[in-house]
């Protein structure tokens, strides 16, 4: 059994985050997708719109996911510690990033593969809320 993780503020759930858990569950047989808390939303300097308990209740039932957790800790390798899951998965916004080449070295030793999937350009969060920010003027 492939046990695959990945994990996101998945705040204004759209297609972008939709099309990642979908590829994800395809190249995997469990999937298990860490929802960021509100108080780690704060790493970007940002705060959620969709409150922490409604987001994680959105992604719990999207069809493609089986198990979901809160996502406490910007460290993915103290998560693998917990889970053991064999790939997981990113968005390739992330790829040679400096923190991300070293989960690649940390990951390779342990035998997790990382696989980036192609950023969603035209739709995301961060767009999202620009855009209704400069309706809102």
């Amino acid at each position: 059994m492939i046990i695959g993780y990945t994990s996101g503020v998945f705040d204004l759930f759209h297609i972008g985050h939709l099309n990642l858990l979908r590829n994800a569950k395809s190249l995997c047989d469990k999937l298990i997708v860490g929802v960021t808390t509100d108080e780690l939303v704060s790493y970007k300097y940002k705060k959620a719109v969709i409150p922490f308990d409604e987001r994680i209740e959105i992604v719990r039932n999207i069809s493609f996911v089986d198990t979901v957790i809160p996502q406490d800790s910007m460290d993915k390798f103290e998560v693998w510690q917990k889970l053991k899951y064999d790939v997981m998965f990113v968005g390739d916004d992330w790829f040679q990033n400096e923190r991300w080449d070293q989960y690649e070295s940390q990951f390779k030793e342990v035998g997790v593969k990382i696989i980036y999937f192609p950023y969603t350009k035209s739709t995301s969060s961060t767009l999202l809320n620009e855009t209704l920010l400069k309706l809102r003027k």
